[in-house]
C-alpha cells in the first residue's frame, strides 16, 4: 500500500470509530520523519467559531516541529453514504505551503479516485510566486 493510500485508509477507519452514525470527517497528514497526525473538526454551537478538519493536525505538525508531506480531507454524509475526499479550502492551502508547494494534497474526485496532487499543481498561480525571485 502506498502512502496516498494508507492516508485514505486511516481517515475511512478513523472516521468510522470516531464517528459511527451520522456525519463524519477526518484529515490525516504524513510528516516527513514518518508520523501520521490526524485532526478533526471542533463541534461548535456557532458556526463563525468553526475550523476546518485539517487545522488541528497542522497546528500539532507545528507543535512538534515536523514537516507535513502529504495531507488527505476524508468525509461521509452519514454512515450509509460514500466517503468523499475534500481538497483543501483556500485557507488550508494557504497554511499548508508553510511547507513548500511540493506538499501533496488530496484532491475530490468524481469518479472516487484516490488522487492527490501538489499544491503548486492545485494552485499553479500562489501568490507568493510573485516574492520567489526576491529571495
Amino acid at each position: 500500500m502506498n502512502i496516498e493510500q494508507e492516508l485514505y485508509k486511516r481517515a475511512v477507519d478513523f472516521i468510522k470509530q470516531r464517528y459511527p452514525i451520522d456525519w463524519g470527517g477526518a484529515a490525516v497528514m504524513y510528516t516527513e520523519d514518518g508520523d501520521f497526525l490526524i485532526s478533526v473538526a471542533p463541534e461548535v454551537h456557532n458556526e463563525g467559531a468553526s475550523l476546518c478538519i485539517e487545522t488541528g493536525a497542522i497546528c500539532e505538525a507545528h507543535k512538534l516541529m515536523k514537516k507535513v508531506t502529504h495531507s488527505i480531507c476524508v468525509v461521509r454524509d452519514d454512515e450509509n453514504s460514500p466517503f468523499k475526499i475534500l481538497t483543501p479550502c483556500g485557507i488550508c492551502q494557504e497554511r499548508l505551503f508553510y511547507w513548500g508547494d511540493d506538499v501533496k494534497v488530496g484532491v475530490y474526485s468524481k469518479e472516487d479516485k484516490i488522487i492527490f496532487k501538489t499544491l503548486k499543481e492545485v494552485q499553479p498561480y500562489y501568490w507568493y510566486e510573485a516574492y520567489r525571485d526576491d529571495e
